[in-house]
């Protein structure tokens, strides 16, 4: 057991290692500052793509497949580098959105409504994704924008769960990082994984989880990392973040190519499913 353990700490060890390599010389980062004239709304966004693939796409022989990341309350949209890099090693356009504003109201719980009062915000959000898209659509021709992969860390995972109920003909991938208010989306054209903290300062809401049996028929991959809440983000340690990355590396799997794949049900990632 001992040396199955070790084995695993180092290829978490080299995995990291790889994508620190590849973040600082094949993954071009570039910020747009971009503006909703609609909505009179400005929206930041991060992206991320491996220069590569995107020489690839410009000359015509590879389609991006495209990621969004939505942001948690009080963590910068920039604060996911771990998950961007992940990603755009794989081959795909990250955009890393911003979602709030310090000019937006604080992010408010009321208990007895729907999403604790918060769908307002996951509708903001979902514009912002939109608009987004439609921007990027300029930008990048050259990419896949039917077939997203929606990311998210708390509300962002909350926005990323909502938005894919809104708009399952655009999604293929769901990735949440403990989203606490939105039922998951059971649904055999989507692959879909949570990573879960283990913090008492940060409750999921009855019925926002699959059972155990739901998951594994529906495909779902949920994964108890035993981290705290904030720590689902750059700020987390470095033994935290390398096992999200190797843990998301094998969800992406084969299926970074714009092809839509079928959920793998025979393997679930679920670790200690009666945590929940």
């Amino acid at each position: 057991m001992k040396r199955a353990i070790a084995i695993f700490a180092c290829l978490c060890v080299l995995a990291g290692g790889e994508y620190f390599a590849i973040s600082k010389w094949a993954i071009r980062h570039q910020t747009l500052n971009l503006f909703d004239a609609t909505r009179q709304r400005p929206v930041s966004v991060d992206l991320a793509v491996r220069r590569d693939y995107e020489v690839k796409a410009d000359n015509g022989f590879w389609k991006l497949p495209v990621a969004v990341i939505s942001n948690g309350n009080t963590v910068r949209n920039t604060e996911y580098s771990f998950l961007a890099n992940v990603l755009a090693a794989r081959g795909y356009l990250v955009a890393s959105i911003q979602q709030d504003l310090p000019s937006d109201p604080p992010l408010m719980t009321k208990i007895g409504m729907p999403y604790v009062g918060r769908i307002g915000v996951y509708q903001r959000s979902e514009a912002n994704i939109l608009f987004v898209i439609g921007e990027l659509q300029k930008l990048q021709p050259n990419a896949d924008y039917n077939h997203l992969t929606l990311v998210g860390h708390s509300n962002g995972g909350d926005v990323a769960m909502y938005c894919a109920k809104q708009h399952p003909e655009l999604v293929s991938k769901v990735i949440t990082l403990d989203n606490l208010r939105v039922p998951f989306v059971r649904s055999d054209k989507m692959k879909i994984l949570s990573f879960r903290s283990k913090d008492p300062r940060f409750k999921t809401d009855p019925g926002v989880l699959p059972t155990p049996e739901q998951a594994k028929a529906g495909g779902i991959d949920i994964v108890n990392t035993g981290a705290q809440h904030t720590d689902l983000s750059d700020r987390g340690p470095n033994s935290v973040k390398e096992k999200i990355q190797s843990a998301l590396d094998q969800f992406l799997g084969d299926s970074a190519s714009s092809d839509l794949a079928p959920a793998d049900t025979t393997q679930p990632m679920i670790a200690n499913p009666g945590d929940y």
